[in-house]
């Protein structure tokens, strides 16, 4: 039985996809990437972030005939598991959504296991500074946030090292940072800001630090809040669900995710971002997108980080929606500034420097480990 014709050129159209693997792909609208994409059927995407169930509801409903499978995966677990596929020589995710990027850019992309990509049709609305050595898709944080319902007024604190005090013995909230990488990121952020530490650590109490056993004043700060009985949780939720649940009288605070105010109605939380404390609140941050080195579906994976940067309209439509919140800052240059977020110019966070980070966070994380 011969071949039918359908058949032959969905066969033609695979074949064309791999003869553009060389990179011609990059350079493809999405509506001659399309064809391509829907020989393919498939996209397979690994993303830090549980919001890919909603990019593939919207994704599908664009385009029916391509099946979006999304894995909520952490960045330290997505780490680990692309660095083992490749070792075994399997490629499973096409799309890589991921954080963490001291991590990412040293262990992903320079051993070749991911590589960049940037749709054209947005290419001159991002600023080259979030695309590259990656495209960010937007910039995410991890900062110190408050029950607003139990602090009307404002945050209850407005120095880091308050949190280091009595007062605050046992109510201070934040994922391991050996289980999360964004956290470790905070920690090593800390010691990198190590001269601000010490700056705030003389308006807190009134007197130069003097260090106990730690190499600067940002080691100190760790030290010293792990010693006040920080407390370790396994999850962003569970962290957000301590600080941020109606009712409390006395509520802790912790290092979360600002965007996280979004859930507020929905979980019944009263999250609010500590933006006013000095030095700083905490870090900020890209989220980036990236191809599998040699992705099963080429065209489609390309499809999946177009729809990802948004539309045409004037916030990004169905594809940017998840991340058109408040605490989420995204790349695009003609997208406005979320109306109930704080100002870019004005959210109190370190801006990471991943290669910078990339320097000492393997001893911060031995430094926290002594500590646990």
């Amino acid at each position: 039985m011969g071949l039918t014709t359908t058949r032959l050129g969905a066969i033609g159209i695979v074949l064309s996809t791999a003869a553009f693997a060389d990179g011609h792909l990059d350079e493809m609208t999405t509506d001659e990437l399309l064809p391509m994409a829907e020989a393919e059927g498939e996209v397979i995407v690994y993303s830090f972030t549980s919001r890919i169930g909603r990019v593939e509801t919207a994704f599908e409903e664009v385009y029916p005939t391509i099946d979006l499978q999304g894995f909520d995966i952490s960045s330290t677990e997505q780490i680990a598991r692309l660095t083992a596929e490749a070792q075994a020589g399997v490629t499973n995710a096409d799309v890589i959504y991921i954080s963490d990027t001291p991590v990412v850019l040293t262990t992903l992309l320079e051993e070749g296991i991911i590589t960049p990509y940037v749709p054209p049709r947005v290419a001159d609305r991002v600023p080259a500074e979030f695309q590259s050595p990656l495209l960010a898709q937007r910039l995410s944080t991890k900062v110190l946030m408050y029950n607003e319902e139990a602090n009307p007024d404002g945050a209850p604190i407005s120095n880091l090292w308050e949190l280091t005090t009595e007062e605050w013995r046992g109510r201070v909230v934040m994922v391991d940072p050996l289980q999360r990488g964004d956290y470790l990121d905070l920690m090593t952020e800390i010691v990198l800001r190590a001269d601000e530490m010490a700056a705030a650590y003389e308006v807190q109490f009134g007197a130069e630090i003097t260090l106990d056993g730690a190499a600067n004043a940002g080691e100190q700060f760790i030290m010293d809040l792990f010693a006040n009985d920080l407390i370790l949780v396994g999850s962003t939720d569970d962290v957000n669900a301590a600080v941020g649940a109606l009712g409390q009288e006395n509520p802790p605070v912790g290092f979360t995710s600002y965007s996280d105010r979004r859930d507020n109605e929905d979980e019944g939380w009263a999250l609010q971002v500590a933006n006013d404390v000095s030095p700083a609140s905490g870090i900020i941050f890209p989220a980036v997108l990236a191809l599998a080195t040699e992705p099963n579906n080429p065209a489609a994976a390309r499809l999946v980080i177009d729809f990802l940067m948004g539309d045409e309209s004037e916030t990004g439509g169905a594809g940017l929606a998840p991340f058109y919140v408040a605490g989420d800052y995204v790349t695009r240059t003609d997208i406005p500034p979320h109306p109930d977020a704080v100002p870019l110019d004005e959210f109190n966070a370190w801006r990471i420097a991943p290669s910078e980070t990339a320097t000492i966070r393997s001893e911060i994380g031995d430094l926290v480990l002594t500590l646990q």
